[in-house]
């Protein structure tokens, strides 16, 4: 069975309406098989405060305060109707990660198939409920959780009625380097929870998702910018253009 491939679209919009459409056009013309995007607002995520707890201070964001990151990364929420209906007009599946319970109701209200939850998020429970309650599959992303962690959040969404689960294996590096993945993770979780594995890939090359297919990934996630882009806040792990096509081949 080929491995699902979802083209993520993060904060590579760049802020433009425009770009956030080529994207999802290039995800389709390049063979994903399903393209994500993220629901928040600055304010949903964090204070508005200049206080250095709220500075970045290593990494690829690095002296970034967090609500302006946040802000300048989110997808705006009128967005979202426009590029669900351009989604389904030419032909891809869409959803998104939803990172608090309100974003669940707006996203339920554009009948998103599909929901993600995101490593920083995975022990917020009462999100996970929110999420596990539509009944739609639910895909659960491990980067930074213990298994204590993944297996509480696991029966809980169940509990809930979640039916549909896939766990993705990842590391929450941006970018990851090869040193940084241990895939015998992919085989660990797929023998203790008996549901779908995946790889949340924050790699720039594609070893690693070779490596995970062969350990059994059936999902693989990406984030994907245009061939030739630049600019972007996580372009630097993100396949371009025409390396996507190169990627799911």
């Amino acid at each position: 069975m080929k491995p699902f491939l979802v083209a993520e679209i993060s904060a590579n919009h760049c802020g433009k309406l425009s770009i956030a459409k080529r994207l999802i056009k290039c995800a389709k013309e390049n063979g994903a098989d399903a393209v994500k995007l993220q629901t928040y607002s600055a304010d949903t995520m964090t204070l508005k405060s200049d206080k250095k707890y709220f500075k970045i201070k290593e990494g690829l964001w690095k002296n970034y305060n967090l609500w302006n990151l946040y802000d300048e990364a989110s997808t705006p929420l009128e967005w979202h109707p426009i590029l669900f209906k351009y989604a389904k007009k030419i032909g891809i599946k869409i959803f998104s990660t939803p990172f608090d319970e309100t974003a669940v109701d707006f996203l339920e209200k554009l009948k998103c198939p599909i929901y993600k939850v995101a490593s920083f998020e995975l022990t917020d429970l009462p999100l996970i409920k929110k999420i596990a309650h539509t009944g739609k599959p639910i895909i659960i992303s491990t980067g930074m959780a213990s298994m204590k962690e993944i297996e509480h959040t696991f029966k809980i969404a169940k509990k809930n009625g979640a039916k549909d689960i896939t766990l993705l294996y990842c590391v929450s590096k941006y970018p990851a380097t090869s040193k940084d993945f241990n895939i015998n993770n992919i085989k660990i979780l797929k023998e203790k929870f008996k549901c779908k594995v995946g790889l949340s890939d924050h790699s720039k090359d594609t070893s690693i998702a070779k490596a995970a297919i062969i350990a059994g990934a059936e999902l693989i996630e990406k984030h994907i910018a245009l061939d030739g882009q630049k600019n972007g806040l996580d372009i630097k792990f993100s396949l371009k253009g025409k390396q996507i096509k190169k990627f799911r081949d």
